[in-house]
């Protein structure tokens, strides 16, 4: 079975933990000994009603406020699929979690209180989904019970939000109006709304189509490691290990290193369960390759076609991190992109990001907690990269203070899918 990665996001009190405890309670994917604790808890702080959204708040300070504020993970499966849900906060101080949880995620759940309608953090929510490249966003319209299953509420809010995703660039949008609380239209169809003609959550998360294309990006592998093994039998062993980034790896393949631009062909594909012929996407291997090559640790085999950028200066959207210092002109950090580390400094701030109109506000002097904007780097080492909207492995970087060792930003390479420049506009690619 393939693997689906989720991550859900929303305001505060869209019922995103309630979802997922539904979920999960729903489709027997609950331990009895979960299960006990989630009743124990329930009853101590919620007398006889049984809390589902305690499954993922897991944080004693989140059981106590009711609130999330760590990034839960989750994992279950169905016959059809393997999950890993992300439950990230929906408060506005912590977005940078919601960036760290969903930065893997293929597919978003974005939670609306159909009350409330369309807030700025479901706006905020959206907005990081496509700047991470999440193509599959489900708008889960919670809480309808509270809102008397009116059609004309799921069809206005549908209606904003379609406005909105489209002027992202996000095209594959469902939306499913439903009750967390009650199981309706999570995993099975709702007999309170027949109006709705869709599938319920658990039937669309089961067949999204996962990792389309990866496959057919050019090879990349980081080598993270070079193996060399100290053993009398495996004296002349020489050997690259790391995880494939895109594309396909096959014995007999000419690969370049970049970015010395050294050329081989490989000879020797050692997977975890031993050697195979080829292998793909996210395949951790080891390859050994026909030249004796000096190749180390942060170098990049790629194939000979379409191969990545190679540079040392770069534009990117950045989302600071860290709440003891601001991102400023001049500033320098350590860049780790990919398994590649060197030296970044920033050397102009382009613009800051408006959520609200999503156009760039000029003239900034620096980027605080939370804050996404365009920044221009000069790096002290050329690094192999690809645009974030081609490669999302290969695309993305974090910025690390070398005095804390603190991950103060998170960034992608390039131009997002939808414009925000100074001028303000904000039309999507």
């Amino acid at each position: 079975m393939d693997l689906l990665r989720i991550a859900t996001a929303g305001s505060v009190d869209d019922g995103k933990s309630t979802l997922i405890g539904r979920l999960l309670f729903d489709s027997k994917a609950l331990s009895d000994d979960v299960m006990a604790a989630v009743e124990d808890a329930s009853r101590r702080h919620h007398g006889d009603y049984v809390n589902l959204a305690l499954v993922t708040d897991g944080l004693r300070a989140e059981r106590e406020q009711g609130i999330t504020i760590d990034v839960a993970y989750r994992y279950f499966s169905t016959p059809v699929r393997k999950f890993i849900l992300a439950d990230t906060p929906g408060h506005v101080q912590y977005t940078r979690n919601m960036v760290t949880g969903a930065s893997t995620a293929e597919v978003a759940l974005i939670m609306v209180d159909a009350r409330n309608g369309v807030v700025e953090q479901s706006r905020r929510h959206a907005v990081i989904a496509s700047l991470l490249g999440i193509d599959h966003i489900v708008v889960c319209v919670n809480k309808m019970d509270l809102a008397g299953y009116d059609q004309q509420v799921y069809e206005s809010i549908r209606a904003e939000f379609t406005a909105l995703m489209a002027r992202l660039g996000v095209h594959d949008v469902v939306f499913i109006p439903m009750s967390a609380l009650h199981g309706d239209n999570v995993v099975e169809p709702s007999a309170n709304m027949p109006w709705y003609h869709g599938e319920p959550l658990l039937h669309q998360l089961e067949w999204v189509p996962v990792r389309e294309g990866i496959d057919a990006l050019p090879l990349r592998l980081p080598v993270q490691y070079v193996a060399r093994p100290h053993r009398a039998e495996h004296h002349d062993y020489r050997g690259y290990a790391g995880s494939i980034a895109s594309g396909v790896l096959r014995i007999g393949q000419r690969v370049r290193i970049l970015p010395s631009g050294q050329e081989s062909v490989i000879t020797a594909i050692d997977a975890p369960w031993g050697p195979v012929e080829e292998a793909r996407s996210p395949d951790a291997v080891t390859v050994r390759i026909a030249d004796d090559l000096d190749i180390t640790r942060g170098e990049m085999l790629c194939g000979l076609g379409e191969p990545p950028q190679i540079v040392q200066t770069l534009e990117a959207v950045v989302c600071w991190m860290d709440e003891r210092s601001a991102l400023r002109q001049g500033d320098v950090y350590r860049i780790k992109h990919t398994t590649r580390s060197a030296k970044a400094m920033v050397t102009s701030i382009d613009a800051r990001l408006g959520i609200t109109s999503l156009t760039g506000e000029p003239d900034v002097e620096s980027l605080v907690l939370n804050e996404i904007g365009r920044v221009s780097l000069k790096v002290s080492a050329p690094l192999a990269c690809d645009d974030y909207t081609r490669n999302r492995i290969t695309g993305s970087f974090i910025l690390i203070n070398e005095a804390t060792n603190a991950t103060v930003a998170s960034g992608m390479i390039g131009e997002p899918r939808f414009s925000f420049n100074p001028l303000g506009n904000s039309a999507a690619h």
